[in-house]
């Protein structure tokens, strides 16, 4: 199974509105939603601080800031 992982911050609204897209793709595409946050995780607030959300499919960096529904579903179908 196909694994997107969205690195997400706490009341972070463009974050909300990535994990909605990201829902409402999964409808439609099959694969499972990881989301983690990087709040408090010095590791991962300097690999991806300002970039958030940031959306990995199966572990590769796929986007950032939002998901672009036809690119995604792209990636998602070309696995």
């Amino acid at each position: 199974m196909t694994l997107v992982t969205l690195y997400s911050r706490s009341n972070c609204h463009l974050c909300d509105v990535a994990m909605e897209t990201l829902t409402n793709l999964q409808g439609e595409l099959k694969f499972e939603i990881e989301k983690l946050l990087i709040d408090g995780d010095a590791e991962l607030e300097t690999k991806y601080g300002e970039q958030v959300p940031v959306i990995l499919i199966n572990g590769k960096q796929h986007d950032f800031f939002r998901v672009d529904p036809e690119r995604f579903r792209k990636a998602i179908n070309s696995l």
